[in-house]
């Protein structure tokens, strides 16, 4: 085999791993949305979606307890660490999912759930998420998806850090929970119902 045609495979092979490796790429989303048992349930049922993990971002406590994060004197918030495939769903669709399936307009609470630690928040990456964060706000904000105005915070991700173990998996896993039947039940109905096209096949 001549030198140049063992060049042209190597860049072939080169070129073929660097395709791939595009395509299996995931993003990172992190919501906070009340409780994260609610949030976790909602995107584990989304299209596109690798993974969902329960944890508590931003805050001025290292590795916080949920017994911590509880007495709402942390300053941490519940959220959802959310890792995506951005070629199947898209962070604006992950926001259009967020908008809906909670109250942004009400300030550190969330139903019966009050506290900062239940806080609408969206905690970005990058300026690319933050951007697009701050006008999908704006959009749905001037839309007719809610009567008062939206307090959801944009912020950067710091101190995060990922929930005990009990709490992960918590909807799939206590369906009949109290809080799961009368809380979450409800809210995955609901999504179900205005995102059917975004749900996953298996469910």
């Amino acid at each position: 085999m001549n030198t140049l045609l063992i060049s042209i495979l190597i860049l072939f092979s080169m070129n073929q791993s660097a395709s791939q490796s595009d395509q299996n790429e995931t993003e990172v989303a992190v919501f906070g949305a009340g409780c994260f048992w609610c949030v976790e349930a909602v995107y584990q049922r989304v299209n596109g979606v690798i993974a969902v993990e329960s944890g508590y971002a931003g805050g001025h406590v290292e590795n916080p307890t949920y017994q911590q994060v509880i007495t709402g004197k942390t300053g941490h918030a519940e959220v959802a660490r959310v890792e995506f495939d951005p070629s199947i769903i898209s962070f604006e669709e992950l926001l259009e999912v967020f908008w809906h399936t909670h109250d942004p307009t009400t300030l550190n609470r969330q139903g019966a759930d009050v506290g900062p630690q239940y806080r609408s928040a969206i905690f970005y990456f990058t300026p690319e998420q933050r951007d697009t964060a701050l006008k999908s706000l704006r959009k749905t904000n001037d839309s007719d998806l809610w009567d008062d105005p939206i307090v959801t915070e944009v912020t950067p991700l710091t101190n995060y850090s990922t929930a005990e173990d009990y709490h992960q998996n918590y909807f799939n896993n206590n369906p009949n929970a109290g809080y799961c039947s009368i809380v979450i039940a409800p809210k995955l109905a609901k999504f179900k119902k205005d995102f059917p096209h975004l749900l996953q096949e298996s469910l």
